[in-house]
Formats: C-alpha cells, structure tokens, sequence
C-alpha cells in the first residue's frame, strides 16, 4: 500500500501573507511619495542650489561668476554676522530652557481629569495657530512704555516703565517672551501625549513603595518622558535658531543690533542687499551650525540613556 503524499496546505497562505506585505509595503511608498516629491522640490534641490551660490557672486544684476571660498572667507571676518550668532546665543539661552520647563508644568497641570479641561488644552494651545506678525503687532502695543498694558500692570506694584523694545537690555526678553507665549502650546501638546503614554502601572507601585508627588514625578514621570523631552528639544534649539518673525516685526533687528539674528541678517543680505551669493554662504554656515548642536544634544541623549540603561 503506497503513501498518498498530502497537499501543502501551507504554501498557499505563506504566498497570500507574502502578497499582503508587499501590497502594505507598495500602498506606504505610494502614500510617501507626494511628501518626499515636496520635499526634493521645495527643501532639498534648494538647499543644493543655495550652496552651489555660495561659491557664487551671484546678484540677480550682474554675470555670475565662480569666486571658490571667498564668501567664506569674507565670512570669517564678518563682525555684524558673528553679533548675529551671539544675539541668537543667547536668545537661546534663554529661550529652550524656559520653553521645556514652561511646557512640562503646563502639560502637568492639564494632565487632569476635572470638569472643562478640554477647554483650557484649547485655550492654550490657541496662541500657535495665530500669526507671528499678528501677534508681533498686538506685543508692540502690550509693550509700549506709555500705555501698554504691561507697564499699566508694573504700576499697580510701583514698578517704573520701561521701553521694553527700544532698550538693548530688554529688548531681546521681550522676543523671548513672545516667542514662548507663542510657541509652548505645540510643546504642551507633545509633553500631554507623553504623559497620557505612561503606564499608570508604574505610579501604583511606586506609591506603594510609599513615595509621594516629588519621588513620583523623579523617578516615574520625568524618566518616561526622556524621549518626549529629547524630541522637544531638538525641534526647539531647530526654530530658535531660525528666529526671524518676532525680530523684524518688533524691533527690525535693532535697537543697536541688540535683536539682529542671522536668518534677518541673511534676508537682508539677500533681499535688501541682493548678495545672493554671500547670504547663501551666510545660509550654509548656519546650517553647519544647526547641524552641529543637534548632533552634541543626539550624542547627549544617547550617552544619559545608555548610564539609565
């Protein structure tokens, strides 16, 4: 009696599972694909373009010629290019630091389940879909120093008036806090999905271990969002960096240069002055910049997380 050999009854679904991914693999680069187009088109190809220019004495007006590394050069020299990376320093300085703390506390706050929360996340988060010119205009009248109402309010304490935008003390902390009013409502928003991503697991055996909000939040809370603040940031050294709106709205860079940040500089250099050629050396010198600061927080990052594990 011979074996009838059975059929392979497994082949078949291998070869639909097969088919099924790599239909799920085609359907994501097809759904990839108009962002990437976008951005070859509208950040990448320029980005090459703008750094062939840099080697340029391009000007809109006159031929262009091949000048090597002499925007470079000339760029080392530079003294009001280099107060525009101080300016920006420091505007950092400041900025970050008070964007993640102002942020958490904010998210913390609102990481509640009480009646009419809903209502204050949006209240809160509305100052980032205005528009930084717009907003810009209503801080100039804020801070006035006759009849704004942030003087009006230092009265009521016997604090004297200041002119906020016009002295090179205050001037850029008064775009700091512009600048944060504006912007922490996105980050409120990353820091709150952080926060509701914790395991609620964690806090019952924590506080059975007995620790109160102090130990909960160091040992529970600020160590699950490690990753959430990694990612706050980087986006927020990225656009402090890129200062431009708050600056030329409020104060046009002055006063005495005091608010000039490089992505001003670089406008006016190339619009104003029509050097295209310099202020794409001025742009790529930026980028560099950019580039290496993000890559000391990533390597930061990676080393704390590696003495956590």
């Amino acid at each position: 009696m011979t074996a009838v050999p059975f059929p392979a009854t497994n082949t078949v679904p291998k070869r639909r599972r097969r088919s099924a991914g790599q239909h799920q693999s085609i359907m994501g680069y097809v759904f990839v694909l108009p962002s990437l187009a976008l951005f070859f088109l509208f950040t990448l190809i320029p980005a090459v373009l703008a750094f062939g220019l840099s080697f340029t004495n391009y000007d809109i007006l006159s031929r262009t010629k091949f000048v090597g590394t002499d925007n470079y050069v000339r760029l080392a020299d530079d003294a009001l290019f280099w107060l525009t990376m101080r300016n920006v320093g420091t505007y950092v300085a400041l900025y970050v630091p008070l964007m993640i703390l102002l942020s958490l506390c904010i998210a913390l706050a609102l990481n509640r389940r009480l009646p009419g929360m809903r209502i204050y996340r949006t209240l809160f988060y509305i100052p980032v879909i205005t528009s930084p010119i717009a907003a810009s205009t209503i801080w100039i009248w804020l801070l006035q120093k006759d009849n704004g109402l942030i003087n009006k309010g230092l009265e009521l304490f016997n604090i004297p008036p200041r002119a906020w935008l016009f002295n090179p003390d205050t001037a850029m902390l008064a775009i700091v806090l512009v600048t944060l009013w504006q912007g922490f409502g996105s980050n409120m928003v990353i820091y709150l999905a952080g926060l509701q991503g914790i395991p609620q697991a964690l806090y019952e055996a924590a506080k059975i271990d007995g620790a109160g909000r102090g130990a909960l939040f160091r040992w529970v809370t600020w160590p699950s969002l490690r990753t959430t603040t990694f990612f706050v940031l980087t986006t927020s050294l990225i656009g402090a960096f890129q200062l431009f709106d708050q600056s030329y709205a409020m104060t046009r860079g002055g006063p005495g240069n005091a608010t000039r940040t490089p992505v001003f500089q670089i406008w006016e250099t190339g619009f104003n002055r029509l050097k295209m050629g310099y202020a794409s050396s001025q742009a790529f010198t930026l980028f560099l910049v950019i580039l290496f600061i993000t890559i000391i927080n990533l390597r930061v990052n990676r080393e704390d997380a590696a003495e956590l594990s």
